[in-house]
Order: structure tokens, then C-alpha cells, then sequence
């Protein structure tokens, strides 16, 4: 059986503090869920839980959580259970941007990249997958992007973790499908996204980090994070296997596919002009 409700639907979210993630929460409180949030940062998570209760939530726990700590997400997730009793969605979500060209990066905002935007999915998948398995109707929900389906340079790091979480989520839905486990699992691939990542995120030595937001937030960012989470959480509700979020993600997905291997060539081209330095 599969998910098809968020009524009284035990709904997990990292990287609940701000973005998509708050606007998943909320939405899932419009729609009758039971939440469990967390967020590294806490005044962001406790806005969040603000406006979650102000859409009607009646139950949310929150918790602050680096989902690159093993530890902490192990502990977290077991507190959800203990307290919910069970858990029927789980969307992780919590992701960092790291933005420069390879050789420019230092090893410890890579390590951070990796800690968060990969680790942090396995740790979140790992500790919460039995629990959707024996809820009967679960439904995992892993948040790409439409760099996990195409790389662009400059982002090399943010590509990496993205294909793996990619990898990641296709390979755990086959195994749910092997196993006949009532688990759906979704991977999500959202294009320019009004949301703060890019002013969040971390940029190498020497890069005009100021015209790289500027950028994204005027130019790229094109849907709202509200709209996103209506077409994420649907895709969960429907069990789609991939959900692409947004007309940038479509367009350029399709290209690349009609393109083949030398849709690098033109985003080389393309991307050669920005004046990000």
C-alpha cells in the first residue's frame, strides 16, 4: 500500500529552518500532518515551527541537527519514533552549496559539502528506512537537483553530491521494488528555487561572492519554494520515481538528453560569459 495522504501522516523534514524545507513543512500541516523537523540553524527552525502551527499543525517536534553527524541523526530519529510511534514520510532535504572551480576549493569545504549534502541523505535514509518499511505506507523522498542530472562548471563539488544522492535514491527504490517493501522512494531534482542557498553557501578564495547571489537570486531563482513543495509533495503522494521542479529543470534535462555528452560544450560556452569573478 502506498502513501496517499498526509492526514495524520507522520512527515519528517531536514533542513526544515528556511526554503523549501519550511515550505514543505507548512504545506504539510495544511494537509493534516504530524511533524518532526529539524535544522542546524534555531531561529530558522523555530520560525518554521511557528508558521507550521499557524497552518494548523497540530503536533510538531523540532530538533536541532547537523544531518553530517551520524550520531545526531541516529539520536534524532530515535526520538521521532519513540515519541510518533511511527513515521510515513521522510524528505531529506537539507543541502549547502559550494561554489568555485575544483583546484580553488579547500579540502574542508569539501569534506562540509560531502557531510551535508550526501552523508547527510544516507544518515537520514539509513536511520529512517525500517521505520517507513514497517509503517506499511511509506515514502522516502531524497532532494536532488537538476545539477544531479547535469553539471556545470564551477559547481563541481555541489554536482558530485548531487549525482550521488541521485544514485543513491534510484538504487534504494529498486531494492524497495525487489523486496516489495511498501516503500515508495522519490528523487527530486529542483532547478532555481527562490530560496537563500546561494547567499548561505560557501564560495572559493576570490570569487565576487556578492554577483554569484545576485545572480541566482535575480536571474536563476524563478519559482517559489511554496510551489516547489506542492509539486514534491505530490510527486511523494503519486510515488513517482522522479519529480523535476520547475521549467529550467525540464528544459535543460531535455536538452542534455537530446544534446548527449556535448551539452558540456555549450554550457562551457554559456557559462564562460557570467562575470562571476
Amino acid at each position: 500500500m502506498s502513501l496517499t495522504t498526509l492526514t495524520d501522516k507522520v512527515v519528517v523534514i531536514t533542513g526544515a529552518g528556511s526554503g523549501i524545507g519550511r515550505a514543505l513543512a507548512t504545506r504539510a500541516a495544511r494537509g493534516g500532518a504530524l511533524l518532526a523537523l529539524s535544522d542546524w540553524n534555531v531561529d530558522g527552525l523555530a520560525e518554521t515551527v511557528r508558521l507550521a502551527e499557524q497552518a494548523g499543525a497540530t503536533k510538531v517536534r523540532h530538533d536541532v541537527v547537523d544531518v553530517s553527524d551520524r550520531a545526531a541523526v541516529q539520536a534524532w530519529a530515535a526520538g521521532v519514533v519513540e515519541e510518533f510511534g511511527r513515521v510515513n514520510l521522510v524528505v531529506n532535504n537539507a543541502g549547502v552549496t559550494l561554489t568555485g572551480d575544483f583546484t580553488d576549493l579547500a579540502y574542508e569545504d569539501l569534506d562540509w559539502i560531502l557531510g551535508v549534502n550526501f552523508h547527510g541523505v544516507v544518515h537520514g535514509s539509513k536511520e529512517f528506512l525500517p521505520h517507513l518499511i514497517a509503517s506499511g505506507n511509506g515514502a522516502l523522498v531524497n532532494i536532488s537537483s537538476l545539477f544531479g542530472l547535469v553539471s556545470v562548471p564551477g559547481q563541481s563539488a555541489y554536482n558530485a553530491t548531487k549525482y550521488a544522492v541521485r544514485g543513491l535514491t534510484e538504487a534504494l527504490r529498486e531494492e524497495m521494488l525487489v523486496a516489495g517493501h511498501p516503500v515508495t522512494v522519490t528523487c527530486v531534482h529542483p532547478g532555481g528555487i527562490r530560496t537563500g542557498i546561494s547567499r548561505n553557501g560557501r564560495k572559493a578564495a576570490g570569487l565576487d561572492g556578492a554577483s554569484i547571489d545576485d545572480l541566482f537570486d535575480k536571474k536563476l531563482a524563478k519559482m517559489t519554494p511554496d510551489r516547489a513543495a506542492e509539486i514534491i509533495l505530490g510527486g511523494a503522494l503519486a510515488g513517482k520515481a522522479r519529480v523535476l521542479v520547475g521549467l529550467d529543470a525540464h528544459l535543460i534535462h531535455h536538452f542534455a538528453k537530446l544534446a548527449g555528452s556535448r551539452y558540456q560544450d555549450v554550457v562551457a560556452r554559456v557559462t564562460s560569459r557570467m562575470p562571476l569573478r
